[in-house]
C-alpha cells in the first residue's frame, strides 16, 4: 500500500512558476513509477507527466513539454513537478499516482494503483 500526499500548489499569474511535491509513505516507493495528472473543472483527468523507478526515464504530455520537469528523491520518497511559464489553461488540481508497473508512456488512468488528493494549481491571466 501506497498513500500519496501532494503540497506545493497556489495562485499564480501567468507566466509564473510553482513546484509540486507528493510524498509517499512506505517502503516501496523506490518501486513504482510515477506520475502527474490533473483535472480541470468540466473536464476529464488527463496525463501530465511520468517518470521511471530510477528517474531515468521521463514522458510529458504535448501541452507541457519542455515548461514542466518531472523528478524524484527516492531517498526522501518524494516525487516533484516543476512548472514553469505557467498558464491560464494550466489551472487544475493536480495528482500524483503510483504505478507498481515498470516505466509505461501509456498515459491512461487506469495504469495507475494509487492516487493522491489532489493539489490546487490555479494561474491567473
Amino acid at each position: 500500500q501506497v498513500q500519496l500526499v501532494e503540497s506545493g500548489g497556489g495562485l499564480v499569474q501567468a507566466g509564473g512558476s510553482l513546484r509540486l511535491s507528493c510524498a509517499a509513505s512506505g517502503r516501496t516507493f523506490s518501486s513504482h513509477s510515477m506520475g502527474w495528472f490533473r483535472q480541470a473543472p468540466g473536464k476529464e483527468r488527463e496525463f501530465v507527466a511520468t517518470i521511471s523507478r530510477s528517474g531515468g526515464s521521463t514522458y510529458y504530455a504535448d501541452s507541457v513539454k519542455g515548461r514542466f520537469t518531472i523528478s524524484r528523491d527516492n531517498t526522501k520518497n518524494t516525487v516533484f513537478l516543476q512548472m514553469h511559464s505557467l498558464k491560464p489553461e494550466d489551472t487544475a488540481v493536480y495528482y500524483c499516482a503510483a504505478r507498481r508497473a515498470g516505466f509505461s508512456t501509456a498515459t491512461h488512468l487506469t495504469g495507475y494503483d494509487y492516487w493522491g488528493q489532489g493539489t490546487q494549481v490555479t494561474v491567473s491571466s
